[in-house]
């Protein structure tokens, strides 16, 4: 921590105050991303005709293995890894329901090949899809003891699709618990002996199972991996390709605009305390959704993204306690007058968020969704007083509970804010009853932000203690329970694991909202998992998050 003297003439009584400045690294794009040179129409005309024909060919390919139902889910996979799956919901949706009528609720089993890698395939894309189908079809391969039969020990195949298949476990699925444990312990001591590409697959897997990665960064990640195996088929890997760069292009587009209008603001100047992480904002986005259909919804939010980033770090690395109180009143107010009571280098801020919110809502009015707004504009409110009690406990040296910490640190993840801004830009899904939804914090919102905030603290705790942040978690759990800071995260792992449960449990049919919201929530819930997993990625952007932001917006598709 730094304690700086910095003086601010427009807070009466006040000369000089000392501000704890985090000193975050500048941003490491520069003004890389502003310019964008649009491809050719002719050969952008001619690459969108190219998807569309494939495109027909792999509908002819999914209808021709209409009853070989192990076929079709190895097309089926292998179309949602390679991030394609958006162009086929309806044929996805059709042959998932076929398999699970004729395969599960008529035979009450899988009736195709019995290996441990085709039921443990089955299980997966019908849990995926939210068919509640029975963990029992995993009982033929566990011995009179109930452990996992010897003869599973080399099949790595099988085991490498039963560890996917565990974590879309839901709670009381003791089986799935064993089979993880089993599944992982073996892969771990046969990695090594393996053939590329399966070996290269399990150590990948091993690091991020398919339930907790991004479906964009999976697809570049599997791009390379289905190539190398002689079954792939080459109609869909063209197609991914192909659909990977167009949509490349567009992401890009979109990224140059958000740059122009990042730069115009000139937010990195007027607020050099902060994290300038457009770029990294918009990867976060781009987990969230990343088909062309949702550009306005990516457009919203990252505007949304930015402003309350930039709040966030008014509040723990740079506002006193008075001026944080005037700008927590000014937005419960809501209003432009309020500009004149807050302190000048506050008023960039405030006026923005106002004029994004207003740009915002002249969309929605043109939708005939005004009220959305009202829901963007409460839940802003909730997020801005969290961070004030935060702010009040960090200047009174105050350690809560953790019980008392976590109520407040989830609302402060920002999660439920971030669901509610993803919404905006919907379409029709996104309605009244969905945001009402939302807003009673059912489970799967409050997974998201245990997390989110579990995850956060783990990797952020040490830098935010040395530069003197409200206590963390981490700390709440070691003051009240007189426990290490190991034993800490064990407790949280152990939290982790239960969260992650119960968002596969809310992901499960009969949908309380459309699935296409319900997945903003697990994908949001992904980001975290990515960016948080072994650091702060987004506060500290090293190698591991500049190749992944390169990987999806630098570096195109050979095709």
């Amino acid at each position: 921590m730094e304690n700086q003297k910095v003086p601010i003439s427009s807070v009466p009584n006040l000369k000089e105050l000392s501000r704890p400045i985090a000193n975050f690294p500048p941003s490491i794009w520069g003004d890389r991303f502003i310019n964008y040179a649009c491809e050719d129409e002719n050969e952008q005309a001619q690459k969108e005709r190219q998807v569309e024909e494939l495109k027909e060919q792999v509908r002819r390919e999914l209808a021709a293995t209409v009853d070989k139902p192990l076929q079709q889910l190895n097309i089926i996979d292998a179309t949602q890894r390679l991030g394609i799956a958006y162009h086929f919901e309806n044929e996805i949706e059709e042959s998932l329901e076929h398999i699970y009528l004729h395969t599960y609720v008529e035979n009450n089993c899988f009736q195709g090949s019995h290996d441990l890698y085709s039921v443990a395939l089955w299980f997966r894309l019908l849990r995926q899809d939210g068919y509640k189908v029975s963990c029992d079809v995993f009982d033929k391969f566990r011995d009179y003891e109930d452990n996992f039969k010897n003869s599973l020990m080399e099949d790595a195949k099988g085991l490498l699709e039963l560890y996917e298949a565990t974590h879309l476990s839901v709670h009381g699925e003791e089986m799935l618990d064993d089979a993880l444990e089993f599944a992982k312990t073996r892969l771990e001591s046969i990695v090594n002996h393996l053939n590329y590409p399966l070996a290269e697959q399990v150590r990948h897997a091993l690091y991020r199972p398919l339930r907790k990665g991004l479906p964009r960064l999976e697809a570049v990640y599997f791009f390379r991996i289905y190539e190398a195996y002689d079954s792939h088929n080459k109609a869909l890997l063209k197609l991914a390709k192909l659909d990977f760069n167009l949509l490349q292009s567009l992401h890009k587009k979109e990224l140059s605009d958000m740059a122009r209008w990042w730069k115009s603001l000139d937010f990195a100047a007027k607020f050099p305390f902060a994290r300038d992480r457009l770029v990294e904002g918009y990867f976060w986005v781009l987990g969230v959704y990343f088909e062309p259909q949702y550009s306005l919804a990516r457009k919203i939010i990252i505007k949304v993204f930015t402003m309350i980033s930039t709040i966030d770090d008014i509040y723990d690395a740079y506002g006193t306690l008075d001026e944080l109180e005037l700008f927590t009143k000014a937005m419960q107010r809501w209003d432009v007058g309020s500009l004149d009571q807050l302190p000048e280098y506050m008023k960039p801020c405030y006026k923005s968020i106002l004029d994004v919110y207003n740009e915002i809502e002249e969309e929605m009015d043109n939708q005939g969704s005004l009220f959305r707004m009202h829901y963007a504009k409460e839940v802003m409110k909730k997020l801005v007083e969290g961070y004030m009690d935060e702010a009040k406990w960090c200047h009174e040296k105050y350690v809560p509970t953790f019980e008392e910490y976590m109520p407040v640190a989830l609302v402060t993840s920002g999660y439920t804010f971030l669901t509610t801004i993803s919404y905006l830009g919907m379409g029709e899904i996104a309605s009244k009853e969905a945001f009402d939804w939302l807003f009673s914090h059912p489970p799967v919102i409050e997974a998201s932000e245990s997390v989110c905030r579990l995850m956060d603290d783990m990797r952020s705790h040490k830098f935010e203690q040395e530069r003197g942040h409200v206590a963390s978690g981490i700390e709440c759990y070691m003051k009240q329970y007189g426990v290490t800071e190991e034993e800490a995260h064990d407790e949280f792992r152990k939290q982790l694991v239960k969260a992650w449960k119960d968002i596969n449990e809310e992901c499960l049919r009969p949908y309380r909202v459309p699935k296409p919201l319900l997945m903003r929530i697990l994908n949001l819930t992904r980001v975290i998992d990515v960016i948080y997993k072994n650091e702060d990625g987004y506060t500290h952007v090293k190698k591991a998050m500049k190749d992944n932001i390169a990987s999806l917006l630098i570096d195109p598709m050979i095709v």
